[in-house]
């Protein structure tokens, strides 16, 4: 038996899906880049004209892709899940969800600091934060393909 027609969504359920897919894919490419950014914001001067470029480049990215593609993809995802009757797999897979708002607020705060010129995070540790959406990603990739449980 086919997902699609069985939950709420009826035929819609597919075109939710590939919407959800689509901006998960643009909430992850934001999840990578932001990161990726600090670490390279991080040696600048906080008063040099270099800061405000890259304070820029922040803004840009969570207001036009990051936040947009987190609040679709939510949507979208919620949608799917009442639709489905959240399995265990996607239980599981929400938490890691939830672990990844949580990753993207944290960017954004971070984001927010160093435009203020705080740099309370060291450049070490913003490259180990940028492998949380990698780790995350894969993670999800095996609950919904695999679906273990």
């Amino acid at each position: 038996m086919t997902d699609w027609g069985v939950g709420w969504l009826g035929e819609a359920y597919l075109w939710v899906k590939a919407l959800h897919v689509a901006f998960v894919i643009f909430w992850m490419a934001g999840l990578f880049m932001i990161p990726r950014f600090l670490v390279y914001w991080h040696p600048v001067e906080p008063a040099a004209p270099e800061s405000a470029l890259w304070d820029e480049r922040c803004r840009r990215l969570r207001r036009i892709i990051l936040s947009p593609a987190m609040v679709i993809s939510w949507l979208a995802g919620l949608s799917l899940g009442f639709h489905l009757g959240w399995p265990l797999w996607l239980v599981v897979k929400f938490g890691f969800v939830c672990l990844l708002t949580w990753f993207h607020h944290w960017s954004v705060v971070m984001a927010k600091r160093f435009a203020a010129g705080e740099r309370r995070v060291t450049e070490k540790r913003l490259r180990l934060m940028n492998e949380i959406p990698s780790l995350v990603t894969l993670a999800v990739a095996v609950l919904v393909i695999v679906k273990p449980f």
